[in-house]
């Protein structure tokens, strides 16, 4: 039987794209036999903004049945896969205020020794997917943490170019998710439960 693994993917998502790839990550996590749990952080922007987008308000309706992101999520974790939007080259000011709420974990050393990796999206194809997942993945440095990037360690990764994490050129929102982002979801996914469940197995056995 395989070392059980567990898996949060904790994301932000305005309009929806994020969400769809953090689904898609969250479902190829639990195929390769992780135990998952799929959650989205806090929204902190006013119901007016929200309001102003058709999208972004269809989208806080479709997600509301989603369990939103704790602290225990990260605890629970043996892997960690975040998730935001590009906003300015960066995080997402939700996913942002998550992150800085870890700072207690962080002093306990519950952040160290997991496995992190990240998946963003952006309006244009230089938009900002490169710098928002590296800022992203400074965090995890201060954590302590194995990051386990994508690479290109997979044919599609050829195709989709990105080896920092899965992300998606979604227009003003009215590019959807396709195949091409799909798979890259789906071998991130996959790299992230094999290498955490090799950690962990490895550590039981120092053990």
């Amino acid at each position: 039987m395989p070392t059980p693994v567990n898996v949060a993917v904790i994301y932000y998502s305005a309009t929806g794209t994020v969400a769809t790839i953090a689904e898609a990550i969250a479902e190829s996590a639990g195929r390769a036999d992780a135990e998952v749990r799929l959650r989205r952080v806090t929204e902190l922007a006013p119901q007016a903004a929200i309001d102003s987008n058709p999208a972004w308000a269809a989208n806080v309706k479709a997600t509301a049945g989603i369990t939103e992101a704790s602290k225990d999520d990260v605890v629970w974790a043996d892997a960690v896969i975040f998730g935001s939007p590009t906003r300015f080259g960066n995080v997402a000011a939700q996913l942002k205020e998550f992150l800085d709420r870890l700072g207690a974990l962080w002093q306990a050393g519950h952040l160290a020794d997991k496995v992190y990796s990240g998946f963003t999206a952006t309006s244009t194809p230089h938009g900002g997917q490169e710098s928002t997942l590296l800022a992203l993945y400074n965090s995890v440095h201060h954590f302590g943490g194995i990051l386990v990037a994508p690479g290109y360690t997979d044919p599609s990764k050829f195709v989709d170019g990105n080896p920092y994490g899965t992300s998606h050129i979604a227009g003003q929102g009215d590019i959807p998710v396709g195949e091409q982002t799909l798979t890259a979801a789906r071998v991130q996914a996959e790299r992230v439960v094999k290498f955490t469940r090799a950690i962990k197995s490895g550590l039981a056995a120092e053990n």
